[in-house]
């Protein structure tokens, strides 16, 4: 490992939390002027000639997020509050562009109903699963208290573990 990525490594946790907040703001910050410019530039309409390939592979993208999610749930491993959350985040996007592509149009409420009986409480439900696994986990983690990131898991929690109750979430 060369020395610069070591020194990396041994940035203390808030400074490297620190930059991280920082690129994030930087990059929202980079977004505006490039936001403003799309909705002064784009057109209102465009004739898109791969449309079917377009949404039934966003659909299969959902399907395997769906799917992994339920996956990892099913194995107890704690990855499944990140794959909950780009559930969520996918079922939004999803709803977002049904509404919006079919603004204008009767299909606009096929949409909106879809989105609000199935889409959206989804993802409520998706998110709010993973908070609340995310609140019974122990912050700092005792292995990284120390920076010691070398014990990180993300397989599966063996049976034989004890986990507090919300992050069972199998049985």
């Amino acid at each position: 490992m060369t020395k610069k990525h070591a020194d990396r490594r041994d940035l203390p946790a808030d400074r490297r939390r620190k930059h991280t907040a920082e690129l994030l703001a930087a990059c929202a910050a980079c977004l505006i002027p490039w936001t403003v410019m799309l909705g002064v530039t784009l057109p209102s309409s465009r004739h898109v000639h791969e449309w079917r390939l377009t949404w039934v592979g966003f659909d299969m993208l959902l399907i395997m997020a769906l799917a992994s999610t339920a996956l990892l749930a099913w194995r107890r491993s704690r990855s499944v509050i990140l794959y909950a959350h780009a559930t969520a985040v996918l079922l939004i996007c999803d709803t977002w562009f049904d509404i919006s592509l079919d603004a204008g149009t009767e299909e606009v409420w096929t949409a909106g109903g879809l989105a609000l009986v199935t889409e959206l409480p989804l993802a409520a439900f998706l998110i709010y699963r993973a908070h609340s696994l995310i609140a019974l986990l122990p912050w700092p983690p005792a292995h990284t208290a120390a920076g010691n990131t070398a014990r990180s898991r993300t397989e599966p929690v063996p049976e034989e573990e004890t986990l507090p109750p919300g992050l069972q979430t199998r049985g």
